[in-house]
């Protein structure tokens, strides 16, 4: 069994009960870990508060060379975590691989962008004036994390808020903890005790106890929009700043100057990338009536090329879905829209010969429309749902028709009509011609129902700092302005 890490030492806490850690590849369990509780989240957050003091003290070029050696380590354990990833996550090795080499990185990037600056100086008011503001930590941050890329979504979380001076509680998924755990023990290992601490376990019973919690100031959380809303209900009596990642349905429009076989590929990539497991997957695909057929063979065509497998096989293009509640609901989404009158041109069932594992055929689904939960709610797995447009007002229409705003992409060479989309769609990321790429600088996050909070740039470092005004008068005569007022 794996334990949790509380104020420096790993531990059982108060857990009496453990939670197996599956391979979705092959259903068999890779080990255990406890089944942290309320107590267990309490004690977490009382070593956050202890070690806050001293943290938040720290001087920033300090604090950015203990960042730059959890990047170090990082990448000397790249091999040991990339098979972990693999194992309990099921994506290929491959896309761990980036997961990884991202998850370095980021530490790099926040470790100088931290020492940057503390805040700004303004124009006084008067010459006896001196007015500046100060970026400060929060305190204690909760980082809640989602089991479709357990390092990357911590280290966007976790990065920025030790680089700002936080302390940090993490609730990795119950699911994947063990990448997790592995990097607290060999990568963060340097952290003074407290600064970081990892609590395992399920959701009523370890982070809604943290979000709650009174020295709880802030918590950060990546996930769908149900559980979104439910933290944002249970922290608003406390009204403590929430950091809000939620889901996404993202359009991705084919314009009709775009070459085929690129498109094929590149809107593969976006819907079919772990799996279809993706906030920003491309799940609603619109394409110009004109040429549908071409676009449409060439995709089908690719689609069928890709191999699954477990994601330990260098072969594997698409590895299992995460589970079988995870499958159920995708087929759910599949078969109404089949139902519906849409037509399955590959795909559409669990492959034959995959005994085990959470595996499901890469589907493409034509004659798709709004009323098909494919194309309205998160369905989050291997699926590639098109529907024709008539006109590009039509396109811009249909991508904006979703109360989801996170990402949206168009594969398109003529200027007039890509200045057009990204003036025009509402969405957090607009990609051209490069879907699901991201910037480090470059600010990741959504708009409307997927939650307006920001990762990566500055403004991911921005959303871990609350802003102190400080209005310094070096005069302390009395002020003509002050009362009583008739004595002037």
């Amino acid at each position: 069994m794996r334990l949790m890490h509380i104020n420096g030492r790993f531990t059982q806490g108060h857990a009496t009960q453990e939670i197996a850690v599956h391979n979705p590849a092959t259903e068999e369990v890779l080990d255990t870990v406890p089944r942290g509780t309320a107590a267990d989240a309490s004690a977490a957050v009382a070593a956050a508060m202890a070690a806050a003091p001293q943290w938040r003290a720290t001087v920033a070029n300090d604090r950015a060379e203990l960042l730059h050696a959890v990047a170090t380590k990082l990448r000397h354990h790249q091999e040991h975590l990339i098979r972990l990833l693999t194992l309990e996550q099921g994506k290929p090795w491959s896309e761990n691989e980036e997961e990884l080499v991202w998850s370095a990185n980021t530490f790099d990037y926040y470790a100088e962008l931290g020492r940057h600056e503390r805040g700004s100086v303004l124009p006084p008011g008067t010459p006896t004036q001196f007015n500046f503001t100060l970026k400060e930590p929060y305190g204690v941050v909760a980082c809640i994390t989602p089991w479709n890329f357990p390092l990357l979504l911590l280290a966007w979380k976790l990065a920025p808020a030790l680089a700002a001076g936080n302390t940090c509680v993490i609730k990795p998924s119950e699911m994947t903890p063990l990448s997790t755990l592995y990097m607290q023990e060999h990568c963060l290992d340097h952290l003074p005790a407290g600064v970081v601490n990892v609590v395992t376990g399920y959701g009523p019973e370890v982070a809604e106890p943290l979000v709650t919690h009174a020295d709880v100031d802030m918590v950060a959380f990546t996930g769908s929009l149900a559980t979104g809303q439910r933290i944002a209900a249970l922290a608003a009596p406390q009204m403590k700043k929430l950091h809000l990642e939620l889901g996404g349905k993202d359009a991705f429009v084919i314009a009709d100057d775009a070459d085929p076989q690129v498109a094929a590929r590149a809107l593969a990539y976006a819907a079919l990338l772990n799996c279809g497991q993706v906030c920003t997957s491309a799940e609603r695909v619109y394409l110009p009536r004109a040429r549908a057929a071409q676009f449409t063979e060439a995709l089908v065509e690719h689609v069928r090329s890709l191999r699954l497998g477990p994601g330990m096989e260098s072969t594997t293009d698409l590895g299992p879905m995460m589970g079988e509640k995870y499958r159920a609901k995708f087929e759910t989404h599949v078969e109404q829209a089949r139902h519906a009158g849409a037509a399955i041109l590959t795909g559409g069932r669990r492959p034959p010969g995959f005994t085990r594992g959470f595996f499901y055929e890469p589907t493409v689904i034509a004659n798709a429309d709004h009323s098909m939960l494919v194309m309205t709610a998160e369905t989050f797995g291997p699926a590639i749902p098109l529907m024709e447009y008539s006109s590009f007002d039509d396109a811009i229409r249909l991508a904006n028709d979703s109360p989801y705003g996170l990402g949206a992409t168009l594969l398109s060479r003529d200027p007039d009509r890509i200045k057009r989309f990204f003036d025009e769609v509402r969405a957090g990321t607009i990609w051209i011609n490069d879907p699901l790429t991201d910037n480090y600088a470059g600010p990741f996050g959504g708009m409307r129902m997927s939650g307006g909070s920001r990762e990566l740039g500055q403004e991911g470092l921005e959303e871990f700092r609350t802003t102190k005004h400080v209005h310094w008068d070096f005069s302390a005569a009395a002020k003509p302005y002050w009362y009583p007022y008739g004595s002037a």
